[in-house]
């Protein structure tokens, strides 16, 4: 881990939405600035992603100062979205968890409403401190999340997408590899580490901010889609059922939770401040 440096650094200001690749960014409790505090609702209140519509793969979010966010998408004109004011909040079915959130403007619903072909309506987080706490299985008193899926921030590594590409390049699938890493939407990929060394890490620091690892990333049909097309084909679920299931779950990646603010920035340090293997190690008096 000597050579492990933060290659890229990856903000997506809406759910399920392209995003982008700041050279630096601030880290909040809840995750990266800016990072997921917009998503899109059906008329239910349920959260959609590319789960439900792959077409959100070829729509992007534009971070503007003061919170705002610029949308583009095939087809349609661009347009920029202000923060809304809280006077009321809609309840937000995120993965069964009910949250509160702020209605945009009623011409950012028909935009993307236009878009998908669908009713949809999009929603603003206003307050992480207070909506939406981390799963309780996995977290500590306090601690909150954006709309990402469970997590303040998700880290990723080559080594670890280069040996699933070799995986894949010898499957059945191979005409779909190798795959490229937003297949993943991480937060922070990280670089000049070993193959899944991420499995090992419980504490790590980027540069001068500390986090905690929460759990190992399950991975769902989103990784199916080609960020680029909306496509979906079999990997890298099919090589990752084969290699790396656990508990039922298909896994890539890690979730963490920052334990100190700060800023990282691509280039900076990664460095192992605690390991699972440290902790066996010490249960067998070695």
């Amino acid at each position: 881990m000597g050579n492990a440096v933060v290659q890229s650094i990856h903000v997506h200001p809406v759910k399920a939405l392209r995003g982008v690749s700041p050279r630096t960014a601030v880290v909040e409790p809840w995750g990266l600035a800016g990072d997921r505090r917009w998503t899109l609702i059906d008329d239910g209140g349920t959260v959609v992603t590319q789960r439900e519509s792959p077409r959100l793969a070829l729509a992007a979010a534009e971070p503007l100062a003061g919170g705002g966010i610029r949308l583009s998408a095939p087809g349609r004109q661009p347009l920029t979205v202000e923060v809304p004011e809280p006077s009321g909040t809609v309840l937000v079915d995120v993965f069964r968890t009910k949250v509160e959130a702020v209605p945009a403007a009623a011409a950012a619903h028909d935009w993307f409403s236009a878009y998908l072909g669908t009713g949809v309506r999009l929603v603003h987080m206003d307050d992480p401190a207070l909506r939406r706490p981390v799963d309780p299985e996995y977290a500590r008193p306090g601690e909150t999340v954006s709309f990402a899926d469970g997590f303040p921030l998700l880290v990723t590594t080559t080594a670890s997408l280069e040996a699933l590409n070799s995986l894949i390049a010898d499957g059945p699938h191979a005409h779909e590899g190798p795959l490229p890493m937003n297949r993943f939407r991480p937060n922070l990929v990280v670089a000049g580490t070993e193959p899944w060394a991420e499995d090992d890490w419980i504490r790590i620091s980027v540069g001068d901010v500390v986090f905690r690892a929460a759990k190992p990333s399950a991975r769902c049909v989103v990784t199916t889609t080609d960020q680029d097309t909306a496509a979906r084909g079999r990997e890298p679920l099919y090589t990752l059922a084969r290699h790396r299931r656990r508990d039922g779950k298909v896994l890539f990646g890690l979730n963490l939770v920052p334990v100190t603010p700060g800023t990282v920035g691509v280039g900076d340090p990664v460095r192992v401040l605690e390991r699972a293997s440290d902790e066996a190690r010490a249960a067998e008096g070695r």
